[in-house]
């Protein structure tokens, strides 16, 4: 007596999805150096050239950062964590806003940066934004809209 076995369509694919789940458990303590960082680890990391600002104002040795229409003060810590203080930021505007352009200039002893957020469903830019000036990284003055 032969006996021929049709496994369902239902059965294979259960069996390959726990077959594919167990990879993820095989080699368990290995990860990836990405996901030992934080997210502001990270933006550091992968931030443009032109949106980081590592040098002297007042005296004093700064690390800033744009990211996302904000500035923030960049603290790395003995093991390699990063910490960010935002410094500045544009106004609070009530709707959703995207970040529409963004710069950063140093000159003279002075840093000039641009934010400009644009509401959705708003054409132009910007709802909230400016150019604004320091010479310290933490004081800004706003310099034009």
């Amino acid at each position: 007596m032969t006996m021929s076995l049709k496994p369902s369509l239902t059965f294979i694919t259960l069996l390959a999805l726990l077959g594919l789940t167990g990879c993820d458990l095989i080699g368990g303590g290995d990860e990836s150096a990405n996901s030992r960082l934080s997210k502001e680890a990270i933006a550091t990391r992968d931030a443009a050239p032109e949106d980081v600002f590592k040098g002297v104002l007042a005296g004093e040795s700064v690390f800033l950062l744009l990211h996302d229409c904000e500035v923030y003060r960049v603290e790395t810590g003995d093991k390699g964590e990063v910490r960010w203080q935002s410094v500045l930021a544009p106004d609070f505007y009530p709707m959703w806003t995207a970040c529409q352009r963004q710069s950063m200039h140093f000159e003279k002893g002075a840093l000039t940066v641009t934010l400009g957020r644009m509401a959705f469903g708003a054409g132009g830019c910007c709802a909230t934004g400016g150019t604004y000036r320091s010479t310290d990284g933490r004081n800004w003055k706003k310099i034009a809209d």
